[in-house]
């Protein structure tokens, strides 16, 4: 029996004649963290879309749980909780109520906004209005919508992005809760920090390229650090 959550092989996007990301390949077993790093234009939100479904591959094959998105897209998308780098909330909604709205279109019974609010810190803010929230308390309802399903996978892009320290510590929190209850999870990050706490595997991407793949600990006893390690995937050191 293949153990195996997510299976990528040979994944490449071309649009207009330009390669975004090119001959993509790894393996994550069910329950482990992946952190894709990479600096802006690496290809790491091309590559999460992909195994999303929100973006159809130009070659190569992904499997979730064993399900192909071009062949079993209803069963494969029920798979996923999806959190994007950014969105831009309907104008007059409360936190409750964009959740809600979520929560309904998953068919998720309405208690989970509740538990969901309560997980990110924002169940004081519930009826507050999204639109006035900082980046970090958007990041944090996205992350939230992510959550109503459980979805045995979770893919989040740059999930950090606007966290005061207190909440960055409490993700890295969430995320190890996430995993030892059995789910995947992978997720973008420029911050090699976060990745070097919470992630059981780290792929290193740049100009749409792999440039270094493996467990964390290896990659971080080889090399001494994620830095260290990184600089010398791009040929700096």
């Amino acid at each position: 029996m293949d153990e195996a959550m997510v299976r990528v092989t040979g994944l490449t996007k071309i649009i207009k004649k330009q390669s975004l990301v090119e001959n993509i390949a790894f393996t994550l077993p069910a329950g482990n963290i992946l952190a894709l790093c990479g600096g802006n234009g690496a290809g790491k939100s091309t590559v999460l879309r992909m195994i999303a479904g929100i973006l159809q591959p130009t070659s190569g094959d992904i499997t979730v749980g064993g399900l192909r998105w071009h062949t079993q897209r209803k069963q494969f998308a029920k798979q996923i909780g999806y959190m994007p780098d950014d969105f831009q909330f309907n104008q007059g909604l409360t936190a409750e109520e964009v959740l809600s709205f979520w929560a309904a279109l998953r068919r998720v019974p309405r208690r989970r906004v509740t538990e969901v609010l309560a997980l990110v810190g924002l169940e004081e803010k519930r009826r507050s209005l999204v639109n006035t929230f900082s980046k970090g308390m958007r990041q944090r309802v996205l992350f939230a919508q992510a959550l109503l399903g459980e979805p045995p996978l979770l893919i989040m892009d740059e999930p950090t992005n606007g966290l005061d320290p207190f909440w960055m510590n409490e993700f890295a929190g969430l995320l190890q809760i996430i995993r030892e209850a059995g789910h995947t999870v992978i997720f973008s990050t420029h911050q090699l920090e976060i990745a070097d706490r919470v992630a059981d595997r780290i792929l290193f991407l740049s100009g749409g390229h792999s440039v270094g793949e493996g467990p964390t600990r290896d990659i971080r006893d080889q090399h001494g650090s994620l830095y260290e390690a990184f600089n010398h995937s791009l040929g700096l050191k």
